[in-house]
């Protein structure tokens, strides 16, 4: 049971992506499903989450106002729109999902995921 991202590149700042996650060998319907990032020589870090409806996100401040997460249960995919890039938010993206809410503060470290699959390299050149 794996999900891979995709839809990343090299881009411009300023520049706009749009990553997709699909789920294959399970319906993710019923999960929280997280994005995260990892640039050379750093830990993983959290990007995005949605819970099961779409009612409830969550972002780290860093990506707030730029980055939006959606998802298609009907496609079993997420969505993670980016904007306005930055050089910083160079690295791979991953996608992920977790049992728990997105509420207290969860569902917003890698500890809590499982699913990584193949990620997809952004890259915004200056």
């Amino acid at each position: 049971v794996q999900l891979q991202a995709s839809g990343g590149g090299l881009v411009q700042a300023g520049d706009s992506l749009r990553l997709s996650c699909a789920g294959s060998g399970h319906t993710f319907r019923n999960y929280v499903r997280g994005w995260f990032r990892q640039a050379p020589g750093k830990e993983r870090e959290f990007v995005a989450a949605i819970n099961w409806s779409g009612s409830s996100t969550a972002y780290a401040d860093s990506v707030k106002g730029r980055f939006t997460v959606s998802r298609d249960n009907t496609r079993n995919t997420v969505y993670l729109q980016l904007s306005n890039l930055k050089p910083e938010d160079t690295g791979v993206y991953y996608c992920g999902f977790t049992p728990n809410s997105l509420r207290d503060g969860l569902g917003r470290t890698r500890y809590e995921y499982d699913g990584w699959g193949r990620g997809t390299l952004v890259t915004v050149s200056s």
